[in-house]
């Protein structure tokens, strides 16, 4: 353990620190929305995080019943879709709309992803496909007001996985799509290309120019995982990338946006939606950080995803089982629930902090009578890293502290995954269980001993490895 010092001098100007990461969260398929449970997670989300969008792929599959052929005629059904958006608005949030995946009735294919089947070929009309784009957009508007609603045109295009067309076919359909939605209004905004591994921003962004199709945001996805799927397990992969490589990537896709805003719409610790770390401190620690490199860069960062509600692949039953949620299927918050809960607390003013370290950062963020220091302590799998004790000097204090307390999320704090353990691993839960498991998710507050010379602060604290720590200090 190495003694490790940081300075912030609080007279200096400060930039902003708009809370971008909370402008949209992930979810599972539509038709996950219409779960009663899944609704109670994300209006928690809500409330406790303050996320103000929610994106979902599969709006157009057919478990959502919303186009069907019968005898050559095509049937439109949008009860399902607003059912969802109604709740989704009934607590304050707004859809951040995935148009995806390709209806039976429209599609030139069969080839399907995911357990509910979605069709991920290109339309074999593309007309029929504006006219179900206008038709559905239209029937929203006229519902719901004319609102600067995101329609983010389909999922991962550049994975076979995901889209059986090629670039070319995609920029075919964005274009289909975006000229449907812009004639039903121009205050629509519409963009892409929803990429995974952030790649096509360049190629998407000089299309849209050349051919004058508008373009009002650039969306992609990250995990620092990407590009080595198939070099081992995922501490294997993610010991081959490298620490920050989410604001490097980030910074890339900032310059070939040009001035148009940046929305990542999917990105966590890794993609593996089995991978232990999900359920574990690690993650908080790698969210925290993520989130903090990304300040200035990104007008939306999206966390895949808000729940453990999901059944890409199949729907699980252990409460810990490396899912991408932040919340566990009993809705038990996951240490990465707690730093969320951490960022939500800090305020809008970004200040300068001296100090560098391999695996620490701290940052100083301020309030109108608090400061709050919000450190992490993180790498990738398999490299080198220990407790630390930080010291943080504040210079140019407006006033004496009058309290500081440290909040804490790491191995021994807000971790019901370590209780869980120690229950046996039991699958299926009871409520007892679960009454004891959210008592241990929960984020204490800890008193912490400040001292206060010629205007300025000192503190102290330990941080474990893979940690995050909140350090507030209150003014009179």
């Amino acid at each position: 353990m190495s003694k490790l010092t940081y300075f912030c001098d609080l007279a200096e100007p400060t930039t902003p620190f708009p809370h971008f990461w909370e402008h949209t969260v992930g979810s599972d398929h539509a038709r996950m929305a219409l779960r009663a449970d899944w609704q109670q997670q994300l209006k928690q989300a809500r409330d406790e995080l303050g996320f103000r969008h929610v994106r979902f792929h599969g709006l157009l599959s057919d478990d959502l019943g919303t186009v069907v052929r019968d005898d050559n005629e095509l049937l439109y059904s949008f009860f399902n879709s607003d059912q969802i958006f109604d709740y989704v608005l009934s607590i304050g949030m707004r859809p951040f709309v995935e148009l995806s995946f390709m209806p039976a009735a429209l599609a030139s294919g069969t080839r399907t992803v995911f357990s509910y089947e979605a069709n991920v070929t290109p339309p074999k009309d593309y007309k029929e496909w504006a006219r179900l784009i206008e038709r559905l957009v239209s029937h929203w508007v006229e519902r719901y007001g004319e609102k600067d609603w995101l329609f983010e045109v389909w999922n991962e295009p550049n994975l076979k996985k995901f889209w059986t067309g090629t670039q070319r076919e995609y920029f075919k359909l964005y274009s289909y799509t975006a000229e449907a939605i812009k004639k039903v209004s121009t205050s629509l905004k519409v963009g892409g290309p929803a990429t995974a591994r952030s790649e096509w921003i360049e190629e998407f962004v000089s299309f849209c120019e050349r051919n004058d199709v508008p373009a009002d945001f650039v969306s992609t996805h990250y995990y620092p995982n990407d590009g080595f799927e198939n070099d081992g397990d995922t501490e294997v992969q993610l010991f081959k990338s490298q620490r920050g490589i989410m604001r490097e990537v980030a910074q890339n896709t900032r310059y070939y946006a040009g001035d148009r805003p940046v929305y990542y719409t999917e990105w966590n610790s890794s993609s593996n939606p089995w991978d232990p770390l999900h359920d574990e401190s690690y993650a908080a620690a790698f969210a925290a950080s993520t989130v903090m490199e990304a300040n200035g860069l990104v007008d939306g960062y999206s966390f895949w995803t808000f729940s453990d509600i999901f059944e890409e692949n199949y729907f699980p039953s252990l409460p810990f089982h490396g899912g991408f949620g932040l919340l566990t299927l009993h809705g038990i918050p996951k240490p990465s629930y707690r730093a969320f809960q951490l960022l939500h607390q800090l305020g809008d003013r970004q200040s300068l902090v001296d100090g560098l370290h391999d695996t620490v950062d701290c940052s100083v963020v301020q309030k109108e009578s608090s400061v709050t220091a919000l450190i992490t302590n993180q790498t990738t799998p398999g490299h080198s890293i220990e407790t630390e004790e930080i010291h943080l000097r504040l210079d140019n204090a407006a006033a004496e502290p009058v309290a500081a307390f440290i909040q804490r999320v790491d191995e021994d704090h807000a971790n019901a995954k370590r209780l869980w353990r120690e229950m046996g691993q039991p699958e299926y839960l009871t409520h007892k269980q679960v009454e004891r498991l959210q008592e241990a998710s929960e984020v204490s507050t800890e008193k912490l001993a400040v001292s206060f010379h010629d205007g300025a602060v000192f503190l102290k604290a330990r941080i474990p490895a893979h940690a995050v720590a909140a350090i507030t200090v209150e003014f009179k």
